[in-house]
């Protein structure tokens, strides 16, 4: 049998997934249902959605059923100086999804690489990226930026931290608008964001225009240039393009971040980043980078909607032999199709062909393209 013809897209993702990341060292990290709620609450910032569901245990500590899996896999490793520990996982978490908008358990797909990170870690998390879109659909786009750049133009700005926070905010909106009337409010000049906020591209392209302006961008755009050659290595320079209206909380990320999108989906199924910041807030001393793909968001692809629940509708009656029937089933299954045997015939039900047991056989009542 032909398993990939029954499973769902997201099925399907999670086998084609996990063989990838195993081909390249990671190890399947499994955990709990619950954590503590605590963990959460003091990250909430880190987490997709702040919705969590609580619940007392038997001794009245406070649980969660868990939204999130990377702060439980920081929690549970260690640091080990000069090496790099590499997991991925399949986990259920809970909260709400953004296709229905109500608490759901959620299938979720995503690796890590915690450690003593250097470029290669980094290059080699951002491609498994972009091969974990292409194993979903070839129509994909990865968008790339880098907290570094944006951190160096904000940097660059005299205005209050708080109002920095609110022209973050605004550069993830791409709102240049609201960014000008803040940067006018101190008589700060805002070229330099304004223009970072509306380049859009591919890396050569974007970098070429990083290098005219007067910023200190430090080891940040030499970092974006080895990603450039990796990527171009790895075949997917058409693949990928510098977005720095992605942002994620400077509280927490402080190099790369990236968010993938799939043709189909108006929403990005993919987000990930660089985040040694919440190590640090964490008690850890050593760096992480990893992603998470959405499995949820999968259930909006059309592409495999089945157009019937079932090839072959089977009717027969009280007085048919089970064996008649069996024999029937066997015979449609055989030749690889899926058969519904019934003696009423449910509402609502589509299916290809609809055919009725006789005493020599069947005949077809009704044939469907």
């Amino acid at each position: 049998m032909n398993y990939a013809n029954v499973l769902k897209t997201d099925e399907k993702a999670i086998f084609e997934l996990r063989s990838l990341y195993e081909k390249y060292g990671y190890i399947q990290y499994k955990m709990s249902k619950f954590e503590e709620y605590d963990l959460y609450v003091k990250n909430k910032d880190f987490l997709v959605s702040d919705s969590i569901i609580t619940f007392n245990d038997t001794n009245g500590k406070l649980l969660a059923l868990k939204p999130d899996v990377t702060l439980s896999i920081i929690k549970n490793t260690q640091d080990e100086k000069g090496c790099v520990q590499k997991v991925y996982y399949n986990e259920n978490v809970y909260r709400v999804s953004k296709g229905t908008h109500t608490f759901k358990e959620i299938m979720q797909t995503g690796l890590e690489c915690i450690g003593d990170i250097d470029t290669f870690n980094i290059c080699e998390v951002v491609a498994l990226a972009a091969k974990s879109l292409n194993a979903i659909s070839d129509n994909f786009m990865l968008d790339i930026s880098h907290m570094g750049v944006v951190s160096a133009v904000l940097n660059a700005i005299n205005i209050p931290d708080d109002e920095k926070n609110e022209i973050l905010k605004c550069i993830g909106e791409k709102n240049t608008h609201d960014i000008k009337k803040i940067c006018d409010r101190y008589g700060a000049d805002c070229e330099d964001i304004c223009a970072l906020v509306s380049t859009y591209g591919s890396f050569d392209s974007v970098i070429e225009k990083l290098k005219q302006m007067d910023c200190d961008f430090e080891g940040a755009l030499s970092e974006l240039e080895k990603i450039n050659e990796f990527m171009k290595y790895e075949g997917f320079e058409k693949k990928i393009n510098l977005d720095f209206s992605i942002v994620n909380d400077m509280n927490y990320y402080s190099g790369i971040v990236f968010r993938g999108f799939i043709e189909g989906i108006p929403t990005g199924i993919l987000s990930g980043g660089q985040y040694d910041k919440l190590m640090v807030k964490m008690g850890r001393k050593c760096g992480a980078i990893g992603f998470a793909v959405y499995l949820d968001m999968l259930e909006r692809l059309n592409e495999n909607v089945k157009k019937y629940d079932v090839d072959t509708l089977l009717v027969y009656n009280e007085d048919s032999n089970e064996i008649d029937i069996a024999n029937l089933i066997t015979m449609f299954t055989d030749n690889g199709n899926s058969v519904l045997a019934v003696k009423a015939i449910p509402d609502g039900l589509k299916y290809r062909q609809l055919i009725r047991l006789k005493d020599r056989g069947f005949e077809i009542l009704e044939k469907n393209d």
